[in-house]
C-alpha cells in the first residue's frame, strides 16, 4: 500500500514506518524536524529510514502548512494516512499552550482536511492517555468520561477525538484514535522518564521524582504499540471497519509506581540513581491504567512486553547509541 506518516522521525512515527517499510508498503514521511528535544536524534531516526530508501521518500515539511500537505497528498495518492506528528509533553504544554494549539489542533484539521479533499478515507491519528485527566476509574476504558483533562496537551488530543468524530460523521470516513499510555523503549524521546533517569544514572546526575513518587504509570512497549498499528492497518485495509470513528486504549494494563519502574533501571544498569522528590507538577496526573479489552477483541493481540525487557532493551540502544 501507499502511507503517509506525520510525525516520522518522532518515536512512534519512525518505529511504525520501519515496520511499514519491512512489510513492503511505500511511506512518505512528513516531519517538520522542530527543536523540542534534541534535532540529532531525529535525524538519526530518519537515517535508519533512509536506508530503505527503495520505498521511503521524506518531506520536511510542517503540517500547519496546509498548501504543502495538500500537494503531498495530491501527488502521492495514498491508500492511508497514519497521523503521528503533535507537539509532544504534558508540562511544556502548560508553559507553550499556543504551541500546541497551533500543532494539534490546526494542524490536524488541515490532515482532515486534506483527506475530505482527496476522498482518502482511511485515517489512523495519535490521541493519548491524557484526555483521562484524574480519573478515578480502576482502569480507564474508551466508554470513560474524557471531558476533564487536566493538561493543555490532554485538551488538544480531546479536541482531536471531537474533530475525527464530527469528520467521519459529515463526510464517511473510517478514522481510528489511538489512545497511547507511557510508550517506551529503544529511540524514545529524551523528554520522558525512562531517558532522564537513565541518562542522569550514567552521568551520576540526581533524577527529579515527583508528587514524591507517588505516580503510577501504565508503560507500553514500543514493539507493542508497532504490532498493534500494522494489524489496526490490516484490518483497515480489508474493510473491516464501517464509516465512522473508533478509539483504542493501547496499554500494557499493567500500571506500576515509578519508582518500581526507576529501581528495574538500577537493577538493569547496575548503579544506583540520586533521588530528589519534588511536589506534583502542574498538568501531570497521579495514575494511568488501561483496559485493552476494545483492541484485543478486534486484533487478538494487546501489549505483553514485561517491563525488566523493556527496559533491557532501552539501556542497550542508550548505551550503544551514546557510545557508552
Amino acid at each position: 500500500m501507499k502511507i503517509i506518516v506525520t510525525g516520522v522521525a518522532g518515536f512512534i512515527g519512525m518505529q511504525v514506518t520501519k515496520r511499514l517499510l519491512e512489510d513492503g508498503h511505500e511511506v512518505v514521511g512528513v516531519d517538520n524536524l522542530n527543536d523540542y528535544y534534541d534535532i540529532e536524534l531525529k535525524k538519526s531516526r530518519l537515517q535508519i529510514l533512509l536506508t530503505l530508501k527503495k520505498h521511503f521518500l521524506f518531506y520536511k515539511v510542517d503540517i500547519i502548512e496546509i498548501k504543502q500537505v495538500s500537494k503531498i497528498f495530491k501527488n502521492f495518492k495514498p491508500h492511508l494516512i497514519i497521523h503521528m506528528a503533535a507537539q509532544a509533553g504534558v508540562r511544556y504544554s502548560i508553559q507553550n499552550p499556543h504551541q500546541y494549539v497551533e500543532t494539534n489542533v490546526k494542524g490536524f484539521l488541515n490532515i482532515l482536511e486534506c483527506c475530505k479533499n482527496e476522498n482518502l478515507d482511511n485515517i489512523i491519528y495519535a490521541s493519548s492517555s491524557s484526555v483521562y485527566g484524574n480519573s478515578s476509574r480502576l482502569t480507564f476504558s474508551e466508554e470513560d468520561d474524557t471531558n476533564q483533562p487536566i493538561s493543555v496537551y490532554g485538551a488538544t488530543k480531546k479536541s482531536n477525538e471531537v474533530m475525527a468524530s464530527t469528520y467521519s460523521s459529515l463526510y464517511k470516513l473510517k478514522i481510528i484514535g489511538l489512545r497511547f499510555f507511557t510508550v517506551y523503549g529503544p529511540w524514545g524521546r529524551p523528554d520522558m522518564a525512562l531517558y532522564k533517569f537513565t541518562s542522569s544514572i550514567f552521568r551520576n546526575k540526581k533524577i527529579d521524582i515527583y508528587n514524591n513518587g507517588n505516580v503510577i504509570r501504565d508503560f507500553t512497549y514500543i514493539d507493542d504499540v508497532t504490532e498493534s498499528i500494522v494489524r489496526l492497518v490490516d484490518k483497515l485495509m480489508s474493510k473491516s471497519f464501517d464509516n465512522g470513528h473508533y478509539l483504542f486504549n493501547i496499554g500494557s494494563e499493567n500500571p506500576l509506581p515509578i519508582l518500581r519502574y526507576l529501581e528495574v533501571i538500577e537493577k538493569t544498569i547496575g548503579l544506583s540513581a540520586k533521588k530528589q522528590f519534588l511536589p506534583k507538577q502542574l498538568g501531570d496526573v497521579i495514575r494511568t491504567s488501561s483496559n485493552s479489552d476494545k483492541l484485543y477483541n478486534l486484533i487478538k493481540y494487546k501489549p505483553k512486553t514485561k517491563i525488566e525487557l523493556g527496559i533491557k532493551k532501552y539501556v542497550d540502544w542508550f548505551k550503544f547509541y551514546y557510545k557508552l
